[in-house]
């Protein structure tokens, strides 16, 4: 088999592929033998049928299809042997059926979309905006009354806050407002209720400033949004009595729970950051403020990711693209395109094109890798902030490590992290590498700046 090459233009070429029979006799010999040796064939007890009649019966389609094997196997070969970084896939110039009757040679054409030879700088000459967000006094506040009420303890209140629960007697209504009474009746003697949680606001706010011994009318079906099983919960009946619950519902509160939030002091310094990690409200300070920072950084170095493409593509954005070859490609792989209306979905590709192969030669010129360390360390990342949404801020380091390599173990979810992993890797090398138009922004101003990207 020979395989020769011919440009087209700087971004495309054209491979020849010519195929003699003994580069694909061998092979359909083998496969007619284990067509023999395999299948059930009429006529002939398996594994007993001659060459000659697997010949005449499947010769055809067996050969045309070690043919196309083949050949598509060499393609492949020249372009990985070669190194040609490909766009897209092989195109074959022209689809026709083989002549095997009269022809024992052949000659296949592809042309192939190849990405465009650049070079980008990636060093202090480059300059990128790097928008620090201001930590104020008020988030810090904001943050601490947070974390005050998560650690906090349940006490008996006299009066409804927001945060509230309320406990009672829930009782079925009569169309005039009286308290239902007989056997089909839902009441509860002992029901509790958290407003916070409601579905429906109205329904929450009719608990707004009660006392205990006061009675609220409310609509449990509204309350809920006619969750099923919430209503079910709610009044403590079966999902099938559900659908008889449509009016009105009155609580007597007997009890409201509300939240005392935690004083300063080291069970609290502790809860919030582990043993001996503060010691007192100036530490305990400074630790949610840096805490709040290192929150706020992922979105910086979100908005990063986009300025520095902004500033990249507008240095690079006018490379070259083999556009008739990809969007033939895009014909060939999705059904409702054709000639006519390929265009616009071609539009949308060819930037993200674009900045993938300018992305691909920064990390070329930074020389990232993804190591298995980098992996471990972003999946304790996501245990750590899992935890921490259950008001588990402080766990040991073994249990997260445990949880983090149970991540990695996930198939359904490796993939993701590699890419993410490489795209953190790859932005921090190049916030170190070029450099930073630093500014500190408020939190509103940071917002109108990345609502403009």
């Amino acid at each position: 088999m020979n395989i020769t090459s011919t440009n087209i233009d700087s971004v495309s070429l054209r491979l020849t592929v010519a195929v003699e029979e003994s580069d694909y006799k061998a092979k359909v010999t083998e496969d007619l033998k284990k067509i023999g040796r395999t299948h059930q064939i009429p006529g002939f007890r398996k594994g007993h049928i001659s060459l000659k009649d697997l010949e005449r019966r499947f010769g055809k389609q067996v050969t045309s299809d070690v043919i196309n094997q083949v050949v598509y196997e060499a393609v492949m070969n020249y372009i990985r042997d070669n190194k040609l970084n490909v766009l897209g896939q092989p195109l074959p110039v022209e689809v026709k059926e083989l002549d095997l009757k009269n022809q024992k040679e052949f000659t296949f054409e592809y042309d192939l979309a190849v990405a465009p030879e650049f070079e980008v700088e990636v060093d202090k000459n480059v300059t990128v905006p790097y928008y620090n967000i201001e930590v104020t006094n008020a988030m810090v506040d904001e943050q601490d009354a947070a974390f005050r009420k998560r650690f906090g303890a349940q006490v008996p209140g006299e009066v409804f806050e927001q945060d509230a629960l309320v406990k009672g007697s829930i009782m079925q209504l009569n169309e005039d407002g009286s308290i239902k009474e007989g056997e089909d009746a839902i009441q509860v003697v002992s029901g509790i209720l958290a407003p916070m949680y409601f579905a429906d606001k109205e329904e929450a706010a009719k608990f707004e400033g009660k006392k205990v011994g006061d009675k609220v009318v409310f609509n449990p079906r509204k309350a809920t949004g006619e969750n099923a099983t919430e209503l079910s919960s709610m009044l403590n009946i079966d999902k099938d009595r559900v659908a008889e619950v449509q009016g009105d519902f009155e609580m007597a509160i007997s009890e409201i729970i509300v939240v005392k939030p935690a004083e300063l002091g080291e069970e609290f310094y502790t809860n919030v950051f582990g043993k001996d990690k503060v010691n007192n409200e100036e530490e305990y300070r400074k630790a949610v403020k840096e805490l709040i920072e290192s929150e706020l950084s992922g979105n910086s170095d979100m908005v990063f990711r986009w300025d520095a493409r902004k500033v990249y593509m507008e240095k690079y954005g006018n490379i070259e693209l083999p556009a008739n070859l990809l969007k033939k490609w895009l014909i060939m792989r999705n059904e409702g395109l054709n000639e006519e209306n390929v265009e616009e979905s071609y539009q949308r590709m060819e930037s993200d094109l674009k900045w993938q192969l300018v992305l691909d030669k920064i990390v070329e010129k930074l020389g990232v890798k993804i190591e298995k360390e980098d992996l471990l360390e972003f999946a304790k990342g996501l245990a750590a902030r899992q935890f921490a949404q259950y008001g588990m801020t402080n766990m040991d380091e073994e249990t997260i490590t445990k949880y983090a390599e149970n991540i990695l173990a996930d198939k359904n979810y490796i993939g993701r992290i590699q890419e993410q992993v490489s795209e953190v890797k790859t932005f921090n090398a190049l916030k170190e590498a070029v450099s930073l138009a630093e500014e500190t922004v408020s939190l509103d101003k940071f917002k109108e700046i990345a609502s403009n990207l």
